[in-house]
């Protein structure tokens, strides 16, 4: 099986590095499996030992290989974990934007909850740095980069680490793209979109200040919410 002809502009590293990707994420080669041999693949999809060598180091600095000296390469015992990503790529289409907002839903909704129990003094002057700061953008990247700085300093506050990190580890593909949902980069159309998040904004952060847990849960719950109903419309526009 010739790979040349599956990838065309790619390259053929890259098309193997995706291959054993797909493998690992769907189970198909599972952590502390043995990859198979250079000779193997050279042989089963036509390149050179030098390109498979190429896509293993790759693979490894993904942290999906392993190199075993003597044995071979072997899938990273946490791999799958590894894999997991949400590029910015995937939110460019206004189905994989609803699929990342009904996630969170429900997870903007617990971080709320527990932000409002356990936030402290500072987290709440980080979240109002955060909405002063996209109040005052007139930017749109600026603004986005402010809307995920205001949803980290909520995650801070539960004092949950993996809430941190999943935030830390999506960044600004946490907040669906505005260009997406505006079709423009009109900067009224921008601050008018901006203001309305802020009143969301707002309402949580008031909610998390008075130590509301239900309130926030509500409020945040709401904002999401609110975001999928208006991309749900996108979606079906004319």
């Amino acid at each position: 099986m010739s790979l040349l002809k599956e990838t065309k502009a790619e390259s053929l590293a890259d098309a193997l590095v995706q291959r054993f990707e797909r493998q690992i994420l769907n189970g198909d080669l599972k952590p502390g499996a043995r990859f198979p041999t250079e000779k193997t693949i050279t042989e089963d999809f036509a390149v050179s030992r030098t390109v498979v060598r190429e896509a293993f180091a790759r693979l490894a600095a993904r942290g999906l290989l392993t190199s075993r000296r003597g044995s071979g390469a072997y899938v990273a015992e946490t791999a799958r974990y590894r894999a997991f990503q949400i590029t910015a790529d995937e939110m460019r289409e206004i189905d994989d934007v609803l699929k990342l907002l009904e996630m969170r839903i429900a997870l903007e909704g617990e971080m709320a909850t527990l932000a409002a129990e356990r936030r402290t003094a500072a987290d709440l002057a980080a979240m109002r740095d955060a909405l002063a700061a996209m109040s005052e953008s007139e930017d749109m990247d600026a603004s986005v980069a402010a809307d995920a700085r205001f949803h980290g300093a909520i995650a801070h506050a539960t004092r949950n680490s993996y809430y941190v990190r999943i935030t830390e580890f999506l960044g600004v593909r946490f907040v669906p793209s505005r260009k997406l949902y505006l079709g423009t980069n009109d900067e009224d159309a921008h601050r008018a979109y901006a203001a309305m998040i802020n009143r969301d904004h707002e309402a949580i952060l008031d909610a998390i200040a008075a130590q509301d847990a239900q309130g926030a849960r509500e409020a945040a719950r709401r904002h999401m919410e609110k975001s999928y109903q208006r991309y749900e419309a996108l979606r079906h526009a004319p």
